[in-house]
């Protein structure tokens, strides 16, 4: 059964209420928020995959312990051998280079990124996974995901597309620090981090709560903080962007994604996308960052 909006509007509905019923958070006692989880990550995988309304209802069945963390706290450290993973409910993770002196920042996690996901395949952790500000994770176990492959072989397929896709991401990183100035550098950065938060219904009118301090973007930029203050500034000259105290507001898209020559098919959301949360899309579709 292909998802249609209808089904996918009804399924969330069903997520919150089964979270208000049934799930609580081990350790602390708090309501365990899976609706608010389960809802972003079922709209980063039914963008990345057709999966039917029973093949995510089997989310619900998701055991996680919550955490809240503060600012630049750290979650999973160089060498640990994970056996959950954290998947972002709120807030911001980055992944951060353990032998770096200036805390370069190697990825950015939004919510309904599952931050370690190819541990499930080599436990190992190779960074360190460092909270952006105030964060609430949900770290599931292992098993879960391997128990949700076997069961549904489009569930499978669509965590697959994930590493598939972060990895892309990744690749994509590297580009940016190694063929663009400063400012493209940045400007494609805040294209990335808007589009996916787009993708899973958040960001709306261009609006995001800021991933980072001015300091966190040096170091995802590979430049100064100061080089990252100027730019900053030369984006608001260019009436692109406005920072405001915790909140970024993208004030000229079309120019942003020009100038940051910005191509969003890395990201891997299907261009038929229909069957997800549509008021979300409308306004960051490939064609329209392409313009």
């Amino acid at each position: 059964m292909r998802m249609n909006v209808a089904n996918y509007q009804s399924l969330m509905r069903s997520a919150v209420l089964l979270d208000q019923t049934r799930r609580r958070a081990a350790g602390n006692g708090r309501p365990m928020q899976a609706g608010f989880a389960f809802s972003k990550l079922a709209d980063r995988l039914a963008s990345l995959a057709t999966v039917a309304a029973d093949d995510l209802h089997l989310l619900a069945d998701m055991a996680s312990t919550i955490a809240h963390l503060s600012s630049h706290q750290i979650i999973l450290r160089h060498g640990d051998d994970a056996t959950q993973c954290c998947l972002l409910l709120q807030g911001y993770l980055s992944w951060q280079d353990a032998e770096s002196t200036d805390g370069q920042i190697t990825s950015i996690c939004v919510p309904g990124d599952i931050a370690n996901l190819e541990t499930l395949y080599r436990p190992r952790v190779s960074g360190n996974l460092i909270a952006l500000g105030p964060t609430i994770v949900a770290l599931v176990p292992h098993r879960f995901f391997h128990d949700l492959s076997t069961r549904s072989p489009a569930m499978s397929r669509a965590l697959l597309l994930m590493l598939i896709t972060d990895l892309a991401i990744q690749r994509n990183w590297t580009v940016n620090l190694g063929s663009r100035d400063a400012l493209a550098r940045v400007a494609h950065l805040l294209c990335e981090i808007t589009m996916r938060l787009q993708n899973v219904g958040l960001a709306r009118d261009f609006r995001l709560p800021s991933p980072f301090t001015q300091s966190d973007l040096a170091a995802a930029c590979s430049i100064s903080p100061v080089h990252a203050n100027r730019t900053i500034q030369e984006l608001r000259r260019c009436n692109l962007l406005q920072w405001q105290g915790k909140t970024m507001t993208i004030t000229d898209w079309p120019a942003l994604v020009r100038l940051a020559r910005f191509d969003p098919a890395y990201l891997g959301i299907r261009p038929n996308y229909d069957d997800g949360p549509p008021s979300h899309l409308g306004p960051l579709t490939a064609d329209v960052a392409l313009a």
